[in-house]
């Protein structure tokens, strides 16, 4: 139970009703392998990434999900993204997943890491808030709120990875709730010819 006396179970079923479009969208395009949920909170990806025969690490700072996702076929890291730099130690080898996926989570020195945990030919799909977002809620810090095209400038962020951008987005949304929003799919560059079928 949570401190609202909700079940995790509960909580997990009512957001897995509202994945995130761009996600449902996109993933069909990552090859079959091993796919990342970063900073995966309740789970609402992992489970779909399962759902569409992926094998799975969710990985997030708290375990509240954990058992669930565990009993469902995933495999679960408790680990955090934001330690002091001194002691930070990215835990995934290099071209490591098939997918990754991000959602509303923006801790900006991770996208060298990120790209690099990509396989060739691996997918990224990510989404969350930008600036303009402060107008409609949080969260309305700027350390967590994309600028004007910074999502795409971090796709080349890591000079030992080539980036190809399938899709991007920016603007306002109004589903699950109104908010301004940034999402990319984009896929390592590996040594296929064109394979996307949008």
């Amino acid at each position: 139970m949570d401190s609202t006396g909700h079940s995790v179970a509960a909580q997990i079923l009512t957001d897995s009703e509202r994945n995130s479009a761009w996600v449902m969208r996109f993933i069909a395009l990552a090859p079959s392998g091993v796919a990342l949920d970063l900073a995966c909170g309740s789970g609402r990806h992992t489970q779909l990434l399962l759902s569409a025969g992926h094998e799975v690490i969710a990985l997030d700072k708290s375990d509240h999900s954990f058992d669930l996702l565990k009993g469902q076929g995933a495999q679960t890291m408790q680990f955090d993204l934001e330690m002091a730099a001194d002691l930070f130690r990215w835990p995934f080898l290099p071209k490591s997943f098939s997918a990754i996926v991000v959602t509303n989570y923006l801790h900006r020195p991770l996208f060298p890491y990120i790209l690099d945990s990509l396989a060739d030919d691996g997918i990224l799909i990510y989404e969350t808030f930008s600036f303009g977002n402060e107008s409609f809620g949080r969260p309305s810090n700027p350390a967590f709120l994309l600028f004007p095209g910074e999502l795409i400038m971090h796709m080349q962020s890591n000079p030992c990875v080539k980036m190809q951008i399938i899709a991007y987005e920016e603007g306002y949304i109004e589903n699950p709730k109104p908010a301004m929003v940034q999402r990319i799919c984009a896929r390592r560059a590996g040594k296929s010819a064109e394979i996307d079928r949008l």
